[in-house]
């Protein structure tokens, strides 16, 4: 089979080849591993500009040495790959050195743990639309991810961001947005790299779950349907949706329980089977509220579920660590321990047995939600 060609069968009939045969069996398993069971993703890929924003919160500077010897906190911890399967970055974390023993990526080889990269460039006003947004990045990107993949990352992250209000999201801004991940996807697919599709539907808003419940599945139809026009490989794709959750201004809050029914039931009515996980984002949801959540997710009875439901998450792995280090060398053993306990939480959520172990340590209730969150 040649490259962009065209076959036919017996029959006559005209089948167009996919772009990514020889990368095929990697793909398929490397999303595998990435959704194996107990184990999850650790979302490191914060811009320069908004791990500054966490860093001024602990009265950080943020320069490059804080910022990598942050990192090396994270993925320098003892027993890291128990829990933690695939992890996200920012391309100038990527190709980091260590200070003292060569390459910042080497922590997490050595753990077992695979590269990941963010390959989006933000988001943009989308014209003709009430401040909606496209994701920018594509141009190009498939000489980033040939050099993404030269260095060592086996998977790629692009977020869509879509927001819920009376006139919004658009059909113009849905469309938009499912086909720029498509052809994110088809571009990662076609260098090596499993892409892990964002559809991020924001907190911000007044509207019940329901409602939220509506516009998930409305979303995650059209991305399936653009992830078939591009003819990409779904077994080798990751879904990272956002929860099924009300409004953050909405009166009324949901349950766990609702949230879990809301969730599964928009998954089960809109992914195909085909894909091995979903990994979620915690979208501003307090470290123990995102670990309940999956918990809830996994344990409560929903039907059939085909598909692995794990973590992908950022803030709700990260905060508690993130206060206890400080910007203070002397704090990163604590600060690692404390990161290592919540990771080793989610994890036990993905499985349906966390039993609420960390809900008193101290910040995990504190909630992350930032309006109209940009990274």
């Amino acid at each position: 089979m040649s490259s962009g060609t065209s076959g036919r069968y017996a029959d006559g009939y005209a089948v167009p080849y996919l772009y990514r045969w020889n990368y095929e069996d990697e793909l398929k398993q490397t999303a595998a591993a990435i959704v194996a069971p107990g184990k999850g993703i650790l979302a490191a890929d914060e811009s320069t500009g908004t791990i500054g924003k966490r860093f001024k919160d602990i009265g950080a500077e943020n320069n490059r040495e804080n910022r990598r010897d942050y990192r090396k906190l994270l993925f320098a911890t003892p027993g890291l790959g128990k829990y933690i399967s695939g992890c996200i970055m920012f391309e100038e974390t990527l190709y980091e050195k260590d200070e003292t023993s060569g390459e910042l990526i080497d922590h997490l080889k050595k753990e077992g743990v695979i590269l990941g990269i963010k390959v989006d460039q933000g988001t943009k006003h989308l014209p003709a639309t009430d401040d909606e947004t496209y994701t920018q990045g594509l141009t190009d990107m498939d000489k980033r991810c040939k050099e993404y993949y030269k260095r060592g990352a086996r998977f790629a992250k692009w977020r869509a961001v879509l927001r819920i209000s009376p006139s919004t999201p658009s059909p113009i801004a849905i469309k938009e947005n499912a086909d720029s991940l498509a052809r994110y996807a088809s571009v990662c697919q076609d260098n090596g790299l499993v892409p892990i599709v964002e559809p991020e539907i924001l907190m911000d808003g007044q509207h019940p779950v329901e409602v939220c419940q509506y516009w998930t599945e409305k979303v995650l139809a059209q991305v399936y349907k653009s992830l078939s026009d591009y003819n990409i490989l779904l077994e080798g794709t990751l879904l990272k949706p956002n929860m099924v959750l009300p409004g953050k201004e909405c009166p009324k809050q949901s349950s766990v329980e609702e949230i879990a029914k809301s969730t599964v039931t928009a998954l089960q009515r809109t992914v195909p089977p085909a894909v091995p996980g979903i990994t979620f984002l915690s979208g501003g949801m307090s470290e123990e509220q995102a670990t309940v959540a999956l918990n809830a997710l996994n344990a409560l009875p929903l039907g059939k579920r085909p598909w692995s439901l794990t973590f992908s998450y950022g803030r709700a792995l990260q905060k508690t660590a993130l206060q206890v280090w400080g910007g203070k060398k002397e704090n990163l053993k604590k600060a690692q321990e404390a990161f290592l306990a919540r990771a080793k939480a989610n994890s036990q959520a993905a499985l349906g047995q966390y039993k609420g172990e960390l809900k008193d340590v101290a910040g995990a209730q504190e909630e992350s939600y930032v309006k109209n969150y940009k990274y």
